[in-house]
């Protein structure tokens, strides 16, 4: 294998295009700071069994998609696929429960899934999530849909859709449960294999499916809405008042059920059509079980996630984010020797004074400096010579304006200054 190929599924964001990248995490950071969330980091890796019992081991990510290994210690190690059980799990064991409630944390940072590469979709892929914990107020649950949708706002992104749905709690889940076997099992055998597997375990599962055929069965199947609980029909009502209220635009699609078993009534999708079937730039719900599962106390909680890449891939699509690519301020030209030494303090002293400074490292000619400061699009050229070290002066260029002036060495500090406004 070539150690000059990435692995695939991977990819490298390179000088020019990371510029984007941190722009949107500024945006994303400056949203989140509105709404009152704070950052919280996770360990890349956690201990196998809390996705295993958080996500569900009938789920494809489970089942098919994890990084999985045994480390040193003979324990079983998974690389992060998604971001709430690390959080529920970092909730628990440091205690957050025990401040003021709820607790309201956001996340950015690399998950890793064995699944087939696409557009939009890769094997080390980046997420953005928030999660909150310790309420079960319908109004949290449209804030979770609000904020994302106010992140695509700030980058300019439009003509997306919120697709929204209950899934119901475990109460009034299991008469729903029965009836959809009652409904697949005369078609167990024109199910694709992973429905026919999911069948008894978890039927739910099977409205997830994105196979045709399976699609095709599923045309006419029960919706659960008519099965929701009192309870659970009254909060999904709630939230859909609050979406009005708000004038947040909505669908209601009764086949939505995302891919995690920790779901608990509200469900939702952000998805955006010109991205074609893998459209989903944001996913999440309400997932009231999820602490208990991992050793809590009963706690609600509801949250979202977003894949950068594809969110990212929308945004190409209607040139909708540019990020500033800054520029160095100064471009020190030298002939070598002791000028270059001189160089060398200069650039010392205007970096600590906060200031982008670059200098030749080629053993250039001067006019292959200038190409290069020109290249760099540098506000200034300072140029240092024979005849400037003896006088103990700098000759400065101003590159957008061609206009030079000499200034003493003594007072590039003051000058400094000025190119910090510049």
């Amino acid at each position: 294998m070539a150690l000059t190929t990435r692995p695939r599924g991977t990819n490298d964001i390179l000088p020019g295009k990371i510029e984007l990248w941190l722009e949107l995490e500024k945006r994303i950071r400056q949203v989140c700071h509105t709404y009152g969330y704070h950052e919280i980091r996770t360990p890349m890796f956690e201990h196998t069994e809390l996705f295993e019992r958080g996500i569900g081991d009938t789920t494809d990510i489970v089942e098919k998609e994890m990084y999985t290994f045994t480390d040193r210690g003979n324990r079983s190690i998974t690389l992060r696929p998604e971001g709430t059980a690390p959080v529920v799990r970092a909730f628990l064991e440091n205690k957050l429960y025990s401040g003021q409630l709820p607790v309201k944390l956001f996340y950015f940072g690399p998950m890793f899934r064995y699944e087939r590469p696409q557009a939009g979709r890769y094997r080390q892929f980046t997420q953005f999530g928030l999660e909150v914990i310790g309420s079960s107020d319908p109004l949290l649950d449209v804030e979770t849909i609000v904020l994302p949708i106010e992140v695509y706002k700030a980058c300019g992104l439009t003509g997306f859709e919120v697709q929204l749905n209950s899934i119901g709690c475990p109460k009034c889940r299991k008469a729903y449960r029965d009836e959809l076997i009652k409904y697949f099992t005369p078609h167990v055998d024109d199910l694709c294999r992973s429905c026919q597997s999911r069948l008894e375990r978890n039927p739910l599962r099977l409205l997830d499916c994105k196979v045709e055929s399976c699609q095709e069965i599923m045309k006419d199947v029960p919706h659960i809405a008519d099965y929701l609980c009192p309870e659970c029909a009254g909060h999904f009502d709630e939230v859909q008042d609050y979406l009005r209220a708000l004038e947040i635009p909505y669908v209601v699609n009764p086949k939505l059920v995302r891919g995690f078993d920790y779901y608990t009534r509200t469900v939702f999708e952000v998805t955006f059509s010109e991205l074609g079937s893998q459209n989903a730039i944001g996913a999440g719900g309400r997932y009231d079980g999820l602490v208990e599962e991992c050793g809590g106390e009963s706690t609600p909680a509801v949250g979202f996630a977003v894949g950068v890449e594809r969110l990212l891939l929308a945004l190409e699509t209607q040139g909708g984010l540019e990020a500033v690519h800054a520029r160095p301020q100064v471009f020190i030209v030298h002939f070598g020797g002791a000028t270059k030494r001189k160089a060398a303090q200069i650039a010392y002293e205007l970096r600590n004074e906060g200031l982008w400074v670059e200098l030749d490292h080629m053993d250039r000619s001067i006019r292959a400096q200038m190409k290069a400061a020109n290249r760099l699009q540098a506000q200034y050229v300072f140029v240092l010579g024979e005849e400037e070290l003896v006088k103990n002066q700098v000759t400065v260029r101003n590159m957008d304006s061609g206009v030079e002036k000499q200034y003493d060495l003594k007072d590039l500090l003051n000058l400094a200054d000025t190119l910090g406004r510049a």
